[in-house]
């Protein structure tokens, strides 16, 4: 028998096996009593075994090389040249200012103003590099008129906005930093580190001895790296979706079996952050609208017409700005759209079947149809009010309304492990045509988790989109970005949210029949304070963009 050359080494360094067989017991025999002394009885915290970096990630997420180049192209965010560990070098919103280049005694409908923002940290010094998250707008408080506008970093401190003028009157430049460069760097490194930030709960339910009830509720989480590979272990009960191939894991019950769970629940937040971090995260930092020139903007008629006529549809590409709000009703310059009276609703949804897939988001626009569509009425399917699924059916001119929460990972209250579905399944069950629209949003709950993952689960949406527009091309399929949202924290921040849009709209630019609707622009610059849940004024104007699209003018 021929020996290695690993494994004669090994018997020179050690002299005689036997010698090597008594240092490697007393090794383990060491090893065990300090794993003893350790532990002292106490119970570990749950958290799901992490996977070492894997070297097949975009194969893991079925995306190709080309599209992951595009990607981390698209995602790709400046970022300070090295860890800053004082406040002082973080960028100031009190320091950090805008100005408007050539600014103009008067200026016509359809014009742009340059605005320049140029950052500087607590030492009044400017900053050498970008990465600061900021949001610009145009506004008209008497008017109830705004417009979003989209911040160039120049990557050296200096970042550009230019506004559009789309209404006649007056306006004023608003610039807020929601977080610094430096916050940002923070964000990202927790996002894409193993550190979970979201905890679960599953509830086992089941018959112990002499037939006597068992409750259990252990601690779950999403079986996923974050370099994209799946993790290995047996601490845990797994649960492997068959066609999206994603997993998820509870803790293992101590008195019933894996087949047991019943409930899903969200958990804790877990805070990675340290002091100083923590510090800048503070209100003061966060958030800030930062000085600059507050002249008033006198904008005067154009004879142009800013509107445009193009038929709602897909395929149509989605500008900056996509729209301005006037008197709080929001003029697309994507298409041609129009208000839908509570009659025209129901006119426009007769004989349709809508399906609503996604967050709370879209339970949104559930509960406004259920309000406004006359004769709409909710069945009682005995779940959750707020959890679902949710089903509205107006018999008189054949309308059935679906909202179903996407599947785990969800932070929603008590519900059915069983009505937790993955947005792509269901998809794969409809047959779709003509009377089908299907609305997808998919962004808030995924903000808590590595972002690899989030492209996977876009990637499996999309195949079944392909699949169904394939069998079905007749069918509205409709994409409703992520909105901005109250929180600005390490667990919520409205830059995850961006990154995760950014990624369903190159995921989805090139594909024929899918509309994607762009609401990020619609929340962010309206005069109501942001909420995840953005207030009806903004859902109404979402509700008729949506049925411009159904229903065309």
């Amino acid at each position: 028998m021929s020996v290695s050359p690993t494994t004669t080494t090994s018997v020179h360094r050690f002299g005689h096996p036997s010698s090597f067989l008594v240092l490697l017991f007393i090794f383990t025999f060491s090893c065990v009593i300090i794993w003893i002394f350790l532990d002292d009885g106490h119970k570990q915290e749950f958290q799901p075994p992490r996977p070492r970096p894997h070297s097949h990630m975009k194969h893991i997420m079925e995306i190709s090389e080309e599209e992951w180049n595009r990607l981390q192209k698209a995602l790709d965010w400046p970022s300070p040249d090295q860890e800053i560990t004082e406040l002082k070098l973080s960028t100031s919103p009190v320091h950090t200012t805008f100005s408007i280049v050539g600014f103009n005694k008067t200026y016509t409908v359809g014009e742009n103003i340059h605005v320049i923002i140029t950052a500087r940290d607590h030492n009044k010094n400017l900053k050498s590099y970008g990465g600061d998250f900021f949001q610009a707008k145009l506004f008209n408080s008497k008017l109830k008129a705004s417009v979003y506008g989209k911040v160039d970093d120049h990557r050296n401190g200096t970042y550009t906005v230019d506004l559009l003028l789309p209404w006649e009157g007056q306006a004023e430049v608003s610039v807020r930093l929601v977080h610094s460069s430096e916050v940002v760097q923070i964000i990202k490194k927790y996002r894409d580190s193993s550190f979970p930030r979201s905890l679960y709960y599953g509830y086992f339910e089941g018959s112990g001895p002499k037939g006597i009830r068992i409750k259990e509720k252990v601690e779950c989480n999403l079986k996923w790296g974050s370099d994209g590979s799946w993790t290995k272990g047996n601490c845990c009960c797994e649960y492997k979706d068959v066609k999206t191939e994603t997993v998820w894991q509870c803790e293992r019950p101590k008195q019933l079996t894996c087949d047991k769970l019943v409930h899903h629940e969200r958990g804790a937040l877990k805070d990675p952050s340290n002091k100083f971090e923590q510090e800048l995260f503070s209100r003061k930092l966060t958030n800030v609208g930062i000085p600059g020139d507050k002249q008033t903007i006198n904008v005067v008629q154009n004879t142009t017409s800013n509107g445009t006529i193009e038929r709602c549809r897909s395929g149509l590409t989605t500008p900056v700005p996509a729209g301005f709000y006037f008197k709080d009703i929001w003029k697309s310059f994507v298409c041609n759209t129009q208000e839908f009276s509570p009659a025209q609703m129901g006119n426009c949804l007769k004989n349709k079947i809508v399906y609503l897939f996604g967050d709370s988001t879209t339970r949104q626009w559930f509960e406004y149809l259920e309000r406004k569509v006359p004769g709409l009425k909710r069945m009682d399917l005995h779940t959750p009010r707020t959890g679902g699924p949710l089903m509205a059916v107006e018999l008189q001119n054949n309308i059935i309304v679906h909202w179903r929460p996407h599947g785990v990972p969800l932070r929603f209250t008590k519900m059915l492990i069983t009505d937790l579905h993955y947005i792509s399944n269901d998809i794969d069950e409809i047959a779709g045509g003509a009377h089908a629209v299907i609305v997808i949003t998919f962004f808030a709950h995924l903000v808590f988790h590595p972002l690899t993952f989030y492209i996977h689960e876009v990637a499996k949406i999309r195949q079944a989109v392909l699949a169904l527009l394939s069998r079905a091309p007749a069918t509205t399929v409709i994409i409703k970005s992520g909105n901005t949202g109250s929180l600005k924290n390490i667990f919520q921040s409205d830059w995850l949210a961006l990154q995760l849009n950014t990624v369903m709209k190159e995921m989805f630019s090139d594909i024929n029949g899918v509309v994607y609707l762009d609401v990020w622009q619609m929340t962010s610059c309206h005069y109501l304070r942001e909420n995840i849940h953005p207030g009806p004024v903004i859902i109404a104007n979402e509700m008729n963009m949506f049925l411009s699209y159904v229903c065309p003018p």
